[in-house]
């Protein structure tokens, strides 16, 4: 018998604004990178971390690294992120942020004790609907976190529970 842990609302989980308060004060990513502001080409190009879309023409952003996982671990990895230069006020809606809520993604899956799950990673090769492809994932009774990554450079665009 296969046990389904029972569906709730899906949380979203952009990079804290803690940690970010942290970055713009000290003026480094610490990972050894200075913040370095630039204006934002826009047009879809720059997914911003802090509050999950794309950046407009002309928004002062950075380019900082960041680790999603923030224990000692394995699967701790230290990549690149675009942010706001300024707060912005983060990601604060229910659901998937609507600029990335569809692929192509990576959905890399975490175990509760925050091991990935190889069993169900997933590849979104089209533009369909993230949704319902997470809902799925999540209701596997050894999946706690989706984390979103962009397919190429597999970037992390956000991470996704249902608590």
């Amino acid at each position: 018998m296969t046990l389904v842990k029972p569906q709730t609302h899906l949380h979203v989980q952009a990079i804290d604004t803690g940690h970010l308060d942290q970055v713009r004060t000290s003026g480094t990513d610490g990972h050894g990178n200075r913040v370095r502001p630039f204006a934002a080409a826009g047009g879809g190009g720059e997914p911003l971390r802090c509050c999950l879309r794309y950046a407009r023409e002309g928004e002062q952003i950075a380019l900082i690294s960041y680790a999603p996982l923030d224990h000692p671990s394995v699967w701790r990895e230290v990549g690149p992120v675009y942010i706001h230069v300024a707060p912005c006020g983060g990601y604060r809606s229910a659901g998937l942020p609507e600029e990335l809520a569809t692929g192509p993604r990576v959905l890399r899956t975490y175990r509760a004790d925050a091991t990935m799950n190889y069993d169900h990673n997933t590849l979104v090769a089209d533009d369909a609907d993230l949704t319902p492809i997470i809902e799925r994932l999540l209701a596997e009774p050894d999946v706690d976190t989706v984390h979103v990554r962009t397919v190429v450079p597999q970037c992390f665009l956000y991470s996704v529970t249902t608590r």
